[in-house]
């Protein structure tokens, strides 16, 4: 009986003392992990410069004061924005940026819709936190 509680403990201290070998797997190398983490940060800045430039547009500070929203504030807000909102208002802010810069001299009612909008879900998204 003395034996088998010797021959018991020694296994059980064996299988403590050595790691796991699937512990030390790693799916992802360490450069690899970086680069997706700076890809992602690289994105989001790219997004929140985006819909910063978007903001300083003649165009959209005319629609916004005409309507009184004010761009400082929405500007502000686009700091504080998560990376999955930022996306969002970015990808509308390039739509409407397009079409004001494809030659357009007017500002039609679809892109005054856009812009007011943006302006509007910037301003709710940072509301709502």
């Amino acid at each position: 009986m003395r034996s088998t509680r010797s021959l018991l403990t020694v296994v059980l201290a064996i299988l403590v003392a050595v790691p796991r070998v699937s512990a030390q797997v790693h799916v992802a190398g360490q450069q690899a992990l970086d680069a997706a983490v700076q890809q992602h940060v690289s994105a989001t800045d790219q997004d929140r410069e985006t819909v910063r430039l978007f903001l300083q547009r003649s165009e959209v500070r005319a629609i916004a004061g005409k309507y009184g929203v004010d761009v400082r504030r929405a500007e502000s807000a686009v700091a504080t924005m998560n990376a999955a909102d930022l996306a969002s208002v970015a990808a509308q802010a390039r739509q409407a940026d397009e079409a004001l810069a494809g030659g357009q001299s007017r500002v039609t009612i679809s892109t005054t819709t856009i812009i007011i909008a943006l302006l509007v879900l910037i301003l709710l998204i940072v509301a709502l936190r």
